[in-house]
């Protein structure tokens, strides 16, 4: 707290947590002025909003306000003794709010874990001062008490903690005697902590690097800021070089943020730094309770914890030595936060390393292409790995043809007999179908009755563990009927498959061989990750069948038959982006095979095995692939060659949502007319037009020139918030968007 003298007509400007744009004025505590005390930018205040009681942060403190001081309230409460948020955080977080333009509040609520937005307290410990009084007591005033006068002269050098005044030897009734006699006071401060120490950092030593790791990690400059984008083959060593560069920024005593795609890659992420690092490691994600989030997010803060392991929320974790960024898997969507306060923690984090002055590393074996893009213009340096150390190899790829083959469930005969082979020789198969559930469709074969969602314009997935019917949009739920609601008839068919339908087929096909399910639905619980990662650790002879989750950044070194079931789903999309997923996607999957001593091997269905981009996937030649799809975005005039924003609005009657974007599209064309340079596109309905009962629609905005969409994106937000059709209608900007659907 800063004990300046109170100014009369202090006012503290709040961002509150709402969907305005704008800072509300506050007057102080009328105890602020009592004890001469005035709260710092960063902390948290409660106060009325409304009728409301809501938990705000302090941005600015000044002496004047445009409204009347009369017409203002005081806050409520100071919850902190010191900011929550460092001043260069707090910079960074209104940068993002600019940039994504969002509101201030909103997006500082997004950076805090629920604890701290709930108002609940920081740990805390009790310290001592001297009172005004204290500090005028005259020289000999407290002779016959010299312990007491060996307090004050301590008090009189600087606040000390009460755990330091015990083991200095000053008891409690002492400092329980001064605090009645009004010469010292004690006050709550945040818990510190010791940092971690740099001494016996290494549990293990480091792998002996290749040339190109060793290049790689010799070109790092950990004193300043720079961008890396360090791409490597799929178990080339990426993390190798991650672990030996948090070794050097370790032995100066300075923290490591690491970020993740994935929950579910956490439990191997941890094992594998704990196995390296004898420091704290502090983990945060969405899955952890209230208090276990906390209380890592105060060892980021208070440099307890070397290493700060999270997903995208964790980039705005506070350190208290920053020393270095690492973006694992750079190019996953997951980085996007999709709804709310739209941001990229992969772009939140070069600007906050740029802010900090520390080096970011972005890694991945499938760049993006705004990350190859950002390497060509040098905003990037481009760090490459070739192959894999050891005896590992890149798996060899087979493209399968299933046009007019039978199909034993999705199961081609080609793709069943090469899953013996692998199994006989004692080896692990994964196989891959991003869509969860038993089949995608329930039909009537009598009558074509269809199960749709009442909700939304998509069908019910049938769930055969608990005979549900589920809206894998909306989360709608209900039983599965036994016969036709339309005819009666008892003809229901399951068309399409799901991962849980590819398991049951695959126990059957190969009775006695362990089945492993991955998905939302059998990691859930707490420990189901790591439990199967457990189980596939052992080496034994099983089959993994999951989702995206398995695509991530997993080493099972007993993998050598990798089978991607449907090949073709991201050919014919109406986003733009989806046939780069599927190409970084279907490597990242490919890549789990072959990781150990034995060659890995590669099928992939599809009935469209002649496309060019799959016959460019199938020869292992990403780079190719990127490459073309370049192509075709720079031709297009599309990211990352020119800038996007998509305006969306939502609203139970479609006319609305249509006609808010109209107007909006008429406002915008009147402040930038559309060209060449700069175009709209729609309003249109979204690829799902109506979700939980509202219809969805969209605006593109797209401009060569960043600075005149940021200028009429922040015209257009504030006209928005005023609008009277806007008030009918749930509407979003979204910058950079990476889902178009």
């Amino acid at each position: 707290m800063n004990n300046s003298p109170h100014p009369a007509n202090l006012i503290y400007q709040v961002a509150i947590p709402s969907p305005l744009r704008r800072l509300f004025d506050y007057l102080p505590l009328v105890s602020d002025a009592a004890e001469q005390q005035v709260a710092e930018p960063g902390m948290r205040v409660q106060v009325s909003f409304g009728k409301r009681k809501v938990i705000g942060v302090i941005i600015a403190v000044n002496s004047d306000s445009n409204l009347p001081l009369d017409k203002l309230k005081a806050v409520s409460a100071v919850l902190d003794t010191e900011p929550v948020f460092s001043t260069s955080l707090l910079a960074l977080l209104r940068w993002a709010a600019s940039y994504y333009h969002a509101p201030l509040g909103e997006v500082l609520a997004a950076a805090l874990p629920t604890a701290l937005r709930q108002g609940k307290a920081l740990p805390t410990e009790q310290w001592w001062r001297l009172t005004q009084h204290g500090k005028g007591l005259p020289e000999g005033a407290l002779k016959r008490a010299p312990r007491q006068a060996e307090l004050i002269n301590l008090l009189q050098q600087g606040e000390h903690s009460h755990k330091q005044l015990l083991a200095d030897g000053i008891g409690t009734t002492n400092l329980r005697t001064l605090a009645k006699k009004n010469l010292i006071k004690s006050y709550q401060q945040n818990l510190h902590a010791e940092p971690f120490a740099t001494d016996k950092l290494l549990n293990e030593q480091p792998l002996a690097l290749s040339s190109d790791q060793e290049i790689a990690l010799n070109t790092l400059d950990l004193q300043s800021y720079h961008s890396y984008l360090l791409e490597g083959e799929t178990g080339s060593g990426k993390t190798e070089v991650y672990l030996q560069a948090i070794a050097r920024v370790l032995s100066e005593g300075r923290q490591a943020l690491v970020l993740i795609p994935e929950i579910s890659l956490t439990p191997q992420t941890l094992q594998r730094f704990q196995s390296r690092f004898n420091c704290a490691i502090a983990v945060i994600h969405s899955g952890l309770s209230d208090g276990e989030r906390l209380n890592a997010w105060c060892a980021a803060a208070n440099g307890s914890a070397g290493i700060i392991i999270g997903t995208r929320s964790a980039v705005f974790t506070p350190l208290l030595r920053p020393g270095i960024i690492i973006i694992d898997e750079e190019h996953d969507a997951s980085f996007k936060q999709q709804d709310g306060f739209r941001y990229s923690a992969r772009d939140v984090a070069v600007m906050r390393a740029m802010r900090e002055r520390i080096p970011i590393m972005l890694g991945t074996a499938t760049p993006s292409l705004e990350s190859l893009y950002n390497s060509r213009q040098g905003r990037y340096q481009h760090l490459q790995l070739r192959g894999r150390p050891g005896p590992a190899r890149q798996p060899t790829w087979q493209l399968v043809d299933i046009r007019k083959l039978q199909l034993t469930t999705g199961f081609s005969k080609p793709v069943i007999a090469a899953m013996e082979q692998a199994l006989t020789e004692g080896n692990q198969v994964l196989v891959f179908l991003n869509r969860r559930g038993y089949a995608p469709t329930l039909m009537c074969h009598d009558c074509a009755w269809v199960a749709d969602c009442k909700h939304c314009d998509a069908r019910l997935t049938f769930h055969q563990h608990n005979a549900q019917l589920r809206c894998h949009h909306c989360g709608h739920r209900e039983g599965a009927p036994s016969s036709c609601p339309h005819c009666r008839s008892d003809q229901l068919q399951y068309l399409g498959q799901g991962t849980e339908r590819a398991e049951a087929t695959l126990e059957a096909l190969f009775p006695g061989v362990q089945v492993l399910r991955v998905d939302r639905d059998t990691t859930r619980r707490k420990d189901a990750m790591s439990n199967v990662v457990t189980k596939i650790q052992t080496g034994k002879p099983c089959i993994l069948i999951g989702t995206q989750m398995l695509a991530k950044g997993h080493h099972f070194p007993g993998v050598t038959l990798v089978v991607v079931l449907d090949a073709d789903s991201g050919l014919f999309s109406p986003d733009f982006r989806a046939t780069e997923r599927l190409g970084q996607l279907v490597t990242q999957v490919a890549g789990r095979a072959g990781r150990g001593d034995t060659p890995g091997r590669v099928m992939m269905q599809s009935h469209y095995s002649e496309h060019p981009l799959l016959t460019l996937l199938a020869q292992n030649k990403y780079p190719e692939f990127a490459e073309r799809l370049c192509a075709e975005r720079q031709f297009t005039n599309m990211p990352p060659y020119a800038n996007l924003a998509v305006v969306r609005a939502e609203a139970i009657s479609a006319f609305d949502a249509n006609l808010l974007l109209e107007e909006v599209r008429k406002y915008c064309e009147a402040a930038i007319a559309s060209n060449p340079s700069h175009r709209y596109l729609g309003p249109y309905p979204a690829a799902l037009e109506r979700r939980n009962k509202r219809y969805r629609y969209q605006l593109q905005i797209i401009a060569e020139q960043r600075q005149s969409l940021h200028n009429l994106l922040s015209q257009l937000s504030t006209w928005l918030e005023t609008h009277p059709s806007a008030r009918k209608v749930r509407w979003s900007l979204d910058v950079d968007p990476q889902d178009m659907t």
